[in-house]
Order: C-alpha cells, then structure tokens, then sequence
C-alpha cells in the first residue's frame, strides 16, 4: 500500500529535486506525496494544522526551514522561528490529528561546528558544538523532536545531510554561486573573474538525489529515535571543486579574494562518516560527484539566458 508523504518545504532545493526526479525513481510506486498550499506559513498554527487535517500523513519529510547561515547571522530571531517555532507547530498538529506514522526531521551537519581533526571523520556521537544561529535552532528542534518522541510516542528519526548540491540550488551556497557565475562567463554576459571567500575550507559534498534516496531510506528503514548522518565520507576543499567546475566548464577566469564573502565564524574542516545509515537502511551515496557540477552549470546556463 502507497504511503503518503507529506513534504514540507518542498518548494526548496531538496524538496524541487526530490519530486522531479521522484516519478521515475523505485519510489514512485511506493509514495504518494502531499504538499502544503501556495503562501503556507509553517509558524501559522491554523494553517499547519488545517495542512495536517487536509493531508492526513503516513510520513512527514520535515525539510522545511531558514537554511542560509549568513541569513542566521543578520537574522537569528527570524531563523529561530522557522526552525524551532515552525516545528514545534508542526508536531503539535500532528500530535492532535492522532498521527501514527513516521517523522523524518531533517537537521543538519553544521551542529558540529568545528571539530577537532584528530576527531574526523564525525559520527553521530560526536560532541554538538553550533557555530552559527542556523545550528543553534536546529539543534534546538532536534531536542523538541526527541522530547515529542519520549512524551507523546511519536516515531521520530533525525537526519543530519552534510553538504548537497544539485541543479537549482540558490546562488549563496558556495558552489552554485560559483557556477551562475562560471555560467555567465562562458555565455559572455560578465567579465572572467569569480569573487570568492576563503577556499581553503573542506567539505563532505554528496549529490543532492543520493540525499533524496537517503531520506526515504530513512522513513522506510530507519530506526525510530536514531539520528543518522547522510554523507559521502570524502573531504573536498572548495578550491579543488571551484577549479573542477571551471574545467567541466571549459572556462578560465581570474579568482579574485572578496572580503565581503568571508563567514563571521567559518570551518576549516569537515568530513562525515554514514556507518550507520548503511548498517541500518543499506543507504549510501552511488552518484559521481561531477554530475551535479554539471548540472549546476547546465542550470545556471539556461536560466542566464531566459
């Protein structure tokens, strides 16, 4: 029997590369998905609750969220409301409509903050050390989930993605920025130089649709109260994938430091072990890396030319 997946924040990047590549995928003939309406407000209780009500779930791909760190920075009540409030509202609609089913909250890696090297790669048990008011309320919403799951029984499982790329991802997120602008050089519509801030930062990057495979594999397979890690287990500094994006693109530019694009608190390293997603799904990541770098620059091209 299909399950029905209600998918919040489906109108973002995850969500819009989840249900494009979803119909052709295995899962097709196992989910069917429910979406909020046009204009949802996730920290309207009313509305929440009447998407609740209208869509009767029997899983929730909990994705919606404010999830662009600098945007935490300059707004950190704003980030708090979406992420904490918006999910607190959330659990509380479900928890009225008698929900039985399974809740993937789907948090993040930057919870570790900076972690010693001698610690890499991070496992779940790893120490949360948020570096940023975007970790802060995730962290914050992992404890709410939890403690929904110990008062009210709710199955709850917490994924926590490592960095995701893919075609239509916003252009604030380093490599997708990158590209809109490799793509704008190569179409002739700006100079060849590409402002960037630190490169020497590594990154656990995975294809946006492994992460999708991940999160059904999850609600599917996971156990409940489990927080899971989703990631390739391979760290990549951004000058390395900046001079790939520029070679698959056939493009030579001048790299020019931006002060401007410098994080308040960055990380210098990052890489993630997935161990336990394997062990307990089978999950893990098939999709060469290069193919969403393509497909970010293919993306950028044609949206630079509508």
């Amino acid at each position: 029997m299909k399950k029905t997946l209600l998918i919040t924040g489906h109108d973002g990047f995850v969500g819009r590369s989840l249900l494009d590549w979803l119909p052709g995928s295995a899962w097709a003939d196992r989910v069917t998905p429910a979406l909020p309406p046009p204009g949802f407000d996730l920290r309207n209780p009313e509305a929440v609750a009447a998407l609740v009500t209208a869509t009767r779930p029997d899983w929730v791909l909990h994705l919606a969220a404010q999830s662009h760190v600098p945007t935490s920075f300059a707004d950190p009540v704003g980030t708090l409301e979406v992420n904490l409030i918006g999910t607190t509202r959330l659990l509380q609609a479900l928890g009225a409509q008698g929900f039985a089913g399974r809740f993937l909250y789907v948090s993040s890696a930057d919870l570790y903050g900076a972690v010693d090297p001698a610690l890499l790669p991070v496992t779940e048990a790893t120490p949360l050390q948020p570096a940023n008011p975007y970790a802060v309320s995730k962290a914050a919403a992992e404890m709410m989930c939890r403690q929904w799951q110990r008062a009210h029984g709710l199955s709850v499982l917490i994924a926590r993605p490592f960095n995701h790329v893919g075609a239509g991802q916003r252009p604030e997120f380093a490599l997708s920025g990158f590209a809109q602008t490799i793509a704008g050089i190569r179409l002739g519509l700006r100079p060849p130089r590409i402002p960037v801030g630190r490169l020497d930062v590594t990154r656990d990057f995975t294809h946006v649709l492994d992460i999708c495979e991940g999160y059904l594999a999850l609600l599917d397979r996971g156990v409940a109260g489990q927080t899971y890690n989703l990631c390739s287990g391979r760290e990549r500094s951004l000058a390395d994938l900046l001079q790939r994006l520029l070679t698959l693109a056939d493009c030579q530019a001048a790299i020019e430091p931006d002060p401007a694009r410098l994080r308040p608190v960055d990380l210098a390293r990052m890489v993630g072990d997935a161990a336990l997603a394997a062990r307990d799904t089978g999950w893990a990541p098939v999709r060469e890396l290069d193919s969403a770098l393509l497909d970010m620059i293919d993306y950028w091209k044609a949206a630079l030319q509508k």
